[in-house]
């Protein structure tokens, strides 16, 4: 029987968890499924990341009403993936934060990211008739900015291109704990169709240099304590090497795409295969690998199209 593709064939509903990574700090995460992050201030609440619908960011907000009645006033989006952020509404927030970059990206290839990813994820997009249209910022930065909430400073970074050009992490000083959107995972393969792998090692490295006691990552459990934060920054790197390597090593003798495909199955499998998503994310992160290696420096924008083209020329 022929694979599924990408998470098509996925319809099993998630367990979520909210687990407490810092005095007022929690992290929202599904068994693999995109993450949440939430941080309580004096006087409102900053929630990381919507969701892919409404439905789904309300279940965000039940966790955050089970232990603040404080109101939602900032909803950072760290990159502009339909998964991430069409979930908006369902806040109210008064500010909606993206960096500039990531606004850019949804100008440029927002609605054919949102048309891509209703027919990878099709049990993420249920309830998809709620969504407004696609989700703007009402703030953007451009290095960093800085919010508080009361006395609870909040500092918003763009520390290198990495998942996306756009990627932003939120940095709570006095918990020293940070929330790193899909820059960071954790026993989740990395997706890296719209990535660049020539500079994520270093965005890793800027992270780390804040030695963060605690990490919540773009999928998979929350990281709590220095030792497993430092396990998934390992990890990460590992999986983006080990994909991108061989796929590299193909284009440079002039191989074909089919040919990069089995020499990073060959490299990655028997290290990530029970990696949450990693068969969905593996033909987007070799075409992009191999883009990479043959100069390709901005990801070509995925459409529904192309996916199914790219799917169907890696099965024969």
């Amino acid at each position: 029987m022929a694979k599924a593709f990408a998470s098509a064939g996925d319809l099993t509903e998630k367990k979520t968890s909210f687990t407490e990574i810092g005095d007022g700090l929690y992290a929202f995460t599904a068994e693999g499924d995109p993450n949440s992050g939430v941080i309580i201030g004096d006087d409102g609440v900053m929630v990381v990341e919507a969701q892919a619908t409404p439905r789904l960011a309300r279940k965000v907000i039940d966790c955050v009403r089970e232990v603040t009645d404080k109101p939602i006033t900032h909803l950072v989006l760290t990159h502009y993936h339909a998964v991430r952020v069409l979930g908006a509404s369902a806040y109210g927030a008064p500010q909606v934060i993206m960096s500039d970059a990531a606004r850019g990206m949804v100008a440029e290839r927002g609605k054919e990211d949102w048309d891509s990813e209703f027919a990878r994820f099709p049990r993420l997009f249920q309830g998809h008739e709620e969504i407004p249209g696609l989700t703007w910022p009402t703030t953007t930065f451009s290095d960093s900015m800085t919010v508080y909430l009361g006395k609870r400073r909040v500092e918003i970074m763009h520390l290198g291109r990495a998942h996306t050009a756009g990627d932003a992490v939120v940095w709570v000083p006095d918990a020293e704990v940070m929330f790193t959107g899909d820059i960071v995972e954790y026993r989740s393969a990395c997706y890296c169709g719209d990535g660049h792998f020539a500079d994520w090692g270093e965005t890793l490295s800027n992270i780390a240099a804040f030695d963060p006691v605690a990490i919540a990552p773009g999928r998979g459990d929350a990281l709590q304590g220095r030792e497993m934060v430092a396990k998934a920054l390992a990890s990460t790197a590992d999986f983006l090497e080990s994909t991108y390597r061989p796929a590299a090593r193909v284009a440079a003798r002039g191989g074909t795409l089919k040919e990069a495909w089995n020499a990073v199955r060959a490299e990655c499998d028997p290290k990530f295969s029970d990696y949450a998503i990693y068969e969905h994310c593996l033909p987007f992160n070799v075409s992009r690998a191999y883009d990479e290696a043959m100069g390709i420096d901005t990801p070509r924008v995925w459409t529904a199209e192309r996916d199914r083209q790219m799917w169907d020329a890696l099965q024969e």
